[in-house]
């Protein structure tokens, strides 16, 4: 991370409300960034972006992705010379009951902001978040490489797929050396991020959370299913150090990026719930939730690249992951000032 590198610089977040727009607006916001924020709402109540007052010190835009002429307003007025997308539907399960919403915000929102980013020429560093949800899932273990191609069973993973080539389309086409929108744009694949503050729905660590504290047992959909845990500072770490490389090298570092575990420290389902237990005062237990919605067994992503180019290494293992992320919400549920905890996590780990 270079020194004073973010400090005044204009800095667009979609998504600025959800969970991890909120823990890199803190962020960017401690590094001296001019933050601007765009969202349709706070996806959840509670919400780390209200109980961090993470409003307080940026510009905080009320908008949908899916209105185009609105966004292209908002990015000619404020000229942000970064932009992180963020704002997407990010649940499986909401996918398969929603999918044309899934599919609107994920895939023509991301049209909508590359195309605003062309036409208005104000920007010149574009992250696009995906998923790591966004790989043909073929079950292996070796891990999925940036190389590997685009799928998606669910709607969900495969509006993550079509935001990828949508992204690669656009870079193609409308920006690089060679055309009159020389922007660094690349697209960003993490894993399954953990952190305090999260609150979403179907996700496993909100949910044993609402398990502990209403005294109920939690169901789980597939306690065998292995996935690339990692705490949320981790490839947000990854994001940051991406974007001060696309400012100075445009062409170089515009592609795709996966940010990750280290192959040990994919862990399934069930060895996270178990450690969560022996880490956690309170207990809980859990049941299988015997539904049909399709989930892939095994996902591992494959970081070589982010090491070799970028020098990004994950700093978190899971377990201590896992202690960050019972020490927050243990501080919250003690009535302590959580944005400033929330910094001082983030100072730890810069120190790390």
């Amino acid at each position: 991370m270079k020194e004073n590198f973010w400090k005044n610089k204009k800095i667009l977040i979609t998504g600025h409300t959800g969970f991890k727009g909120s823990w890199l607006t803190i962020w960017l916001k401690k590094l001296g960034a001019d933050v601007i924020g765009f969202s349709n709402s706070i996806p959840t109540n509670p919400s780390l972006f209200e109980i961090a007052d993470i409003e307080d010190g940026i510009k905080s835009v009320v908008g949908d992705i899916q209105n185009y002429e609105f966004l292209k307003e908002t990015i000619s007025k404020y000229e942000p010379e970064i932009i992180f997308h963020m704002a997407a539907q990010s649940l499986v399960i909401r996918s398969y009951s929603n999918p044309i919403d899934t599919f609107s915000t994920n895939v023509m929102g991301t049209v909508n902001l590359l195309y605003a980013i062309k036409e208005t020429k104000k920007s010149k560093v574009v992250i696009n978040v995906t998923s790591d949800k966004c790989y043909e899932n073929n079950e292996s273990l070796e891990g999925y490489s940036e190389d590997d191609p685009m799928g998606g069973y669910d709607p969900y993973s495969s509006s993550k797929g079509c935001a990828e080539l949508i992204t690669k389309s656009f870079r193609k086409s409308f920006f690089g050396s060679d055309s009159k929108n020389n922007v660094g744009l690349a697209s960003v694949r993490a894993g399954n991020v953990i952190g305090g503050g999260d609150w979403g729905e179907n996700r496993l660590i909100p949910d044993i959370i609402r398990a502990v504290k209403n005294k109920e047992n939690m169901k789980i959909r597939n306690p065998n299913a292995i996935r690339p845990w990692q705490h949320v500072l981790d490839p947000l770490n990854g994001y940051i150090n991406l974007a001060e490389k696309l400012w100075d090298d445009q062409t170089q570092y515009s592609e795709g990026w996966n940010f990750g575990p280290e192959k040990n420290e994919v862990k399934s389902v069930s060895w996270i719930i178990k450690k969560f237990n022996d880490l956690w005062k309170n207990k809980m237990n859990w049941e299988i939730d015997n539904n049909e919605l399709h989930e892939a067994s095994n996902l591992i992503l494959n970081c070589q690249k982010a090491k070799s180019k970028l020098g990004w290494n994950s700093k978190i293992n899971t377990e201590t992951a896992l202690k960050w992320t019972i020490e927050w919400y243990e501080k919250f549920f003690d009535g302590k000032n959580m944005r400033e905890i929330t910094e001082e996590q983030i100072v730890e780990f810069q120190n790390l």
